[in-house]
């Protein structure tokens, strides 16, 4: 009792926010149907901002915020930072396409990051890829203190564009999810070159019992998994969100497995190219490393290729996929399948097998001089080891706990609390 009377004067301390996001998931759950089936779901906190189409007028994003806006078919969307010397700023652009828009392979988004001087600090590009399935994609851009380029406190613009053959006055506008958060500088000097020697042999995937796990719809609903092996129904044309935790020095293999459709050899089917893709984001939701594989029916699986462990020094090397494992926290793993397996197979729903291995003993990271703005972004708690096992979504694990109710839910809704608060802290504007 003593346990759940101080459960429950966090949850009146913390209720407005929280309540809030939980009646928007809520809400989204009660009235999910085929017609949005395929639909992003937006942070809940997310705040409105306009797309300035230059920098005279561009909007001020802070750390530590969510926002969504729109990009128009053509020119470009301009926002506003105001960054310290120290501090490593990032950004994240995630576009969402109309579910029924017509897309090319070439359709995407490039982001840059700018100085007053017209200096680009960053660029970043994503597409809708083989597939030319509508599909939310996600670039990113940053500004790295101690560098040459863009060093120094002051005002960066972050330009936000479309590209490929659909963009244009007759194509639809896009709409925008963006996070800002910023990493602070080291407290002493450390390696200035990115880890050789690492293991790049590809683990057996676990084998374990399958548990069902479905996917969120945005990185802020992505449900919390682990190792293991974990099921869902995905139909053509969604888009699933997991969550899992990655800490410092540890490795993450996935696969991503679609399952046979139901009495079929193969025969009678035609082969959809890059029908599944897996990809895989890091906790400020840069693209790190993607696979795929088509389709007719058979079963097919897509796995990522062996990646580094997490390491900070890993900034410095060549390639983008080892410099995005450059920090500890929540990386995502990202499923689509492909609208046009409707038509080339069959309206599903598809069996879809998540393979997941962590391998490695945690370690400790860098000494930061700071803290993260969200708080506790690139770090992992205990609770997020528990929710990861336990499969909570979109920060709901609280209730869940609340819900077992007696005695011995004590240890459960304290979990749950620790992930509640955590996830509050990185979706709060200010940061601690």
């Amino acid at each position: 009792m003593a346990v759940t009377g101080v459960v429950m004067g966090a949850l009146t301390a913390l209720t407005p926010a929280s309540a809030s996001a939980d009646t928007h998931r809520s809400t989204y759950a009660d009235t999910y149907s085929d017609a949005d089936a395929r639909a992003y779901a937006f942070a809940a906190d997310a705040r409105p901002v306009p797309g300035a189409t230059g920098t005279t007028d561009a909007a001020l994003l802070e750390p530590g915020g969510t926002y969504r806006s729109t990009l128009p078919a053509d020119g470009a969307a301009y926002y506003r930072l105001a960054l310290d010397t120290d501090s490593t700023a990032y950004v994240s652009a995630t576009a969402v396409p109309d579910p029924a828009a017509t897309v090319s392979a070439s359709d995407g988004i490039k982001v840059s990051v700018q100085d007053t001087d017209s200096r680009s600090c960053s660029y970043d590009s994503a597409t809708v890829g083989a597939s030319r399935s509508p599909r939310p994609i996600t670039a990113w851009g940053t500004r790295e203190a101690g560098k040459a380029r863009c060093e120094g406190s002051g005002t960066y613009y972050v330009v936000v564009e479309r590209t490929g053959a659909t963009a244009g006055p007759v194509s639809e506008p896009w709409e925008l999810e963006l996070t800002v958060a910023t990493e602070p500088r080291t407290a002493r000097t450390g390696a200035t070159s990115a880890p050789k020697g690492w293991d790049s042999a590809s683990p057996a995937p676990p084998g374990d019992e399958p548990e069902r796990r479905p996917g969120g719809s945005g990185f802020d609903t992505a449900t919390a998994v682990g190792q293991g092996v974990w099921t869902a129904d995905v139909e053509p044309g969604r888009t699933l969100f997991y969550e899992v935790p990655v800490d410092w020095g540890q490795q993450l293999y996935a696969t991503a497995e679609l399952g046979s459709a139901g009495g079929t050899d193969g025969t009678g089917h035609d082969f959809a190219a890059a029908a599944l893709n897996l990809s895989l984001h890091n906790p400020v939701r840069a693209l790190v490393e993607d696979a795929g594989t088509g389709y007719d029916g058979r079963q097919q699986s897509a796995s990522l290729d062996p990646l580094p462990p997490v390491d900070y020094a890993n900034r410095y090397a060549p390639t983008d996929r080892v410099r995005g494992l450059r920090f500890a926290g929540s990386y995502y793993l990202v499923v689509h399948l492909a609208a046009r397996v409707a038509e080339k197979v069959g309206p599903g729903p598809y069996g879809l097998t998540l393979r997941v291995r962590v391998k490695g003993d945690a370690r400790n990271g860098p000494l930061y001089a700071g803290r993260s703005v969200p708080a506790g972004l690139f770090e992992v708690t205990d609770g997020e080891r528990q929710a990861s096992a336990g499969g909570t979504r979109g920060g709901g694990g609280l209730m869940t706990a609340v819900a077992v109710g007696g005695l011995g839910a004590g240890t459960a809704i304290l979990a749950g609390l620790a992930v509640w608060v955590v996830r509050a802290r990185r979706s709060g504007a200010g940061g601690l």
